[in-house]
């Protein structure tokens, strides 16, 4: 049975649900049947592009950590219109004559780094009174979001063009969305705008240049080996330490059990016996409690 990540550079117009769909009908088609558990760690647009990691089998264990992660993007913002959905998919709603300079645009992005407060398009997966906002959004409901805290980590310059608009790069956390900080940048500038090109680089320890096409999974469903695209489940914990386990101390972890008397400092580590992750603990005070537990003995016998 298969457990890690497949990192999918997504294409345009393909969406999260489809792109894990994609890979449950190449894994069907490899023989693996409809056993192998699969989750994505974090929805694209079908308008973006980019990194986006599957996961497998146990893997999936830690596909809402990889929610949680910071994500790095690249995003065209185009100055002069808005559209109601923030990007080419929506009709203009709004439009400006004023298209502000490189400096202009440079001087104004200090202003959205760091703790900043946003509000969320209409277009976008939240829920209100029980329904998705996109779904009240294209039925004509006037959709009012509240503000939400995010941070913006990093945020500057990639290219700028006097036609195309900025393009820049942005690394934010959990629940920051990009076509909202495009709008209020363009709306800081006194200008208007809307993102024509949006692309994830990173989601958490993935970049993307351990990303492999849509041609590159399908290879797999007409007999290319697996393991040439799959990366192993500690690659989702690379930016965590490890702590070694003796065999004994592997199977109380597996029980789940506490381990007393551990010299490491307190925080989040990935308990290992061997090479083989034995599961995601918290170590507090010298001892270890399991915060997730993998069932992966069968990759050690």
């Amino acid at each position: 049975m298969p457990h890690g990540w497949i990192i999918l550079d997504k294409p345009i117009g393909l969406g999260s649900t489809q792109a894990v769909a994609a890979v449950k009908r190449n894994l069907r088609e490899a023989g693996y049947g409809k056993k192998v558990k699969v989750g994505h760690g974090g929805t694209l647009d079908p308008l973006a592009s980019g990194v986006l990691p599957i996961a497998l089998g146990e893997a999936t264990k830690l596909a809402g950590r990889m929610l949680d992660a910071t994500k790095t993007y690249l995003f065209t913002v185009r100055f002069g219109t808005q559209t109601d959905t923030l990007d080419l998919e929506g009709k203009v709603v709004a439009e400006s004559e004023l298209q502000p300079s490189q400096d202009e645009v440079e001087a104004v992005l200090a202003h959205f780094t760091g703790p900043i407060e946003q509000v969320p398009p209409a277009y976008s997966a939240l829920k209100v009174d029980g329904e998705r906002a996109y779904d009240l959004a294209r039925a004509g409901v006037e959709v009012e979001l509240k503000s939400r805290s995010v941070t913006i980590h990093e945020l500057g310059m990639d290219a700028f063009d006097a036609q195309e608009g900025a393009t820049l790069r942005a690394k934010v956390s959990k629940g920051t969305y990009i076509r909202s900080l495009a709008r209020d940048i363009a709306l800081a500038l006194g200008s208007r705008g809307t993102v024509t090109m949006l692309r994830r680089i990173q989601a958490g320890p993935f970049e993307a240049s351990q990303a492999i096409p849509l041609d590159k999974l399908n290879e797999v469903g007409k007999g290319a080996p697996l393991e040439q695209i799959l990366l192993p489940l500690e690659a989702g914990l690379d930016d965590i330490p490890a702590i070694d386990l003796d065999p004994e101390q592997a199977r109380a972890v597996r029980q789940g059990r506490v381990l007393t008397g551990m010299p490491h400092e307190d925080g989040l580590y990935c308990a290992k016996e061997g090479t083989v992750p034995v599961a995601l603990v918290e170590l507090s005070d010298g001892n270890v409690r399991v915060s997730r537990g993998f069932n992966l003995i069968d990759v050690a016998e």
